[in-house]
């Protein structure tokens, strides 16, 4: 057996060597060419396994080492025997920290107060539903728009998007990106948003609309982005609008890559028949320091943003990317992955 791997995935060289005959490639060498002899195909974000990449190859397994599944023609696999899977969830708490940590030290570059703010939240999945149970040791008052949820457990506990956008001191999007999602925040959106909103995007670029954004940005008080429209070739001018501006790296986390890596692993080892690797866990050769971190959320706002800070330097990421737009590639791929914290 024959399996691509893309070089970018951490934790897993050595791994699957013992079972099968393995070749490590970086993405943009993953080509038809590349995988038309490989049994097994690993990939993250920036490969698109679809017809093109795969109709004159011998794939049967292929895996993303990310939560995200929209790179991943799921019906076209399905139909050609092409077993799919990815990881869900695997870097949530990432992403909750990077939004918190966005928060806080946005706020204190404002010099605006956080305490007792409604967080609105649109789409309450993995991330969302994370975001929603945390926001109270935050001090913030979360409220939470996800109608595929409140279709299936009934309306309580949850808003209508344009109740939510009239009434929330802060917006944070935690959507997946399909046809019903793909730039929903546009003038619309924007136009339904109160005044001085904080407005937060670290789910997928092409749920919002940048040329609408880019109209309504004066009316934010800040204004936070992690994920953008053709990444990796971002405009410039967005990343400069952005108070917080970075290189798609909210679940870039420590954590998260090993979850993502233990996630795929188990799943090629369930296709496979590969029983030693089931259970499999990278052995990372780190600590519990390393890789989560306790935060006392008490104290003041300042307090609060200093330690939040200290564990993940948000501001220097920004920085980088606003100091060098074209190189987001680069910075992406370089990032060294952040210890995450708990509560």
């Amino acid at each position: 057996m024959k399996i691509v791997i893309d070089s970018e995935i951490p934790y897993i060289k050595g791994v699957l060597e013992p079972f099968a005959d393995v070749e490590y490639l970086r993405p943009d060498m993953i080509t038809p060419e590349t995988v038309k002899d490989a049994d097994a195909l690993f990939v993250r974000t920036w490969t698109v396994c679809d017809e093109r990449l795969l109709s004159r190859s011998k794939v049967r397994f292929a895996a993303t080492a990310t939560a995200g599944m929209n790179h991943i023609d799921v019906r076209w696999c399905s139909a050609h025997g092409v077993v799919t899977a990815n990881a869900p969830g695997c870097n949530a708490m990432g992403v909750v920290q990077y939004l918190f940590t966005a928060l806080f030290y946005a706020a204190e570059m404002k010099k605006i107060s956080l305490r007792g703010k409604r967080l609105g939240i649109i789409g309450a999945g993995n991330i969302g539903g994370r975001v929603a149970a945390m926001a109270g040791k935050f001090g913030l008052v979360p409220l939470v728009c996800d109608p595929p949820r409140a279709a299936a457990e009934g309306p309580e506990g949850f808003c209508k998007l344009e109740d939510l956008l009239s009434v929330s001191d802060i917006v944070t999007l935690h959507v997946p990106l399909y046809s019903g999602t793909y730039k929903m925040a546009g003038v619309n959106f924007f136009s339904k948003m109160r005044k001085n909103t904080i407005f937060v995007n670290a789910s997928r670029g092409d749920v919002v609309d940048e040329d609408a954004l880019m109209r309504a940005r004066d009316g934010f008080s800040a204004l936070i982005m992690d994920v953008w429209h053709n990444e990796p070739h971002v405009s410039p001018e967005v990343i400069e609008a952005a108070d917080i501006s970075t290189p798609h790296i909210a679940g870039y986390s420590l954590a998260g890559k090993l979850n993502a890596t233990a996630a795929v692993v188990r799943a090629f080892a369930d296709f496979a028949g590969i029983p030693e690797l089931k259970d499999f866990y990278p052995d990372s050769g780190h600590g519990r320091e390393e890789v989560s971190r306790f935060l006392d959320t008490g104290g003041s706002q300042e307090e609060l943003a200093r330690r939040l800070v200290d564990i993940f330097p948000i501001g220097r990421e920004s920085m980088k990317l606003k100091a060098e737009p074209g190189d987001f590639g680069r910075l992406r791929t370089e990032y060294r992955y952040r210890t995450e914290f708990y509560v």
